[in-house]
């Protein structure tokens, strides 16, 4: 296994999330940093990164969510099938079935090796970064499973 570590900047609406990019009470994360063989995925809600809108429903939110974290983990030459961990984190405890459901849906199609074996998870309900957020997930994975 290797000691390295790289980072995949995270950006909004072209704006690099590094300070002096933004200012310093504005948040600074990359998308994810892989050490050795794990990667670790910066929480990822419903709001598009390039034109910063919020989608409207838990379904909208919920999918975009899994979108970056594919997004994210191919980006760092890995898959949705190698996810290993999620941190799921409503707003609402009353969103929790659908969320189990939409997640199901989710790796049903892009990550068929998570339905017969769903990665560790952990759900909390809390206060997201902003009220219009209904969902922010938090992933750990492995850029191979070899």
């Amino acid at each position: 296994m290797s000691d390295s570590v790289k980072f995949y900047p995270a950006y909004w609406a072209g704006t690099k999330l590094s300070y002096p990019n933004v200012p310093a009470e504005s948040p600074k994360f990359a998308n994810s940093v892989v050490a050795g063989n794990l990667i670790f995925v910066s929480g990822c809600q419903g709001q598009n990164d390039d034109t910063m809108e919020i989608a409207a429903t838990f379904e909208e939110q919920m999918n975009m969510a899994l979108d970056k974290v594919r997004r994210v983990m191919e980006e760092a030459g890995s898959s949705m099938n190698n996810v290993i961990k999620t941190l799921m984190l409503l707003r609402s405890v009353a969103d929790y079935p659908k969320m189990r459901k939409l997640e199901l849906e989710y790796y049903q199609k892009y990550a068929p090796m998570l339905v017969e074996d769903p990665p560790a998870s952990t759900f909390m309900e809390v206060g997201l970064a902003r009220s219009e957020f209904l969902i922010e997930i938090d992933v750990v994975g492995v850029v191979s499973r070899g």
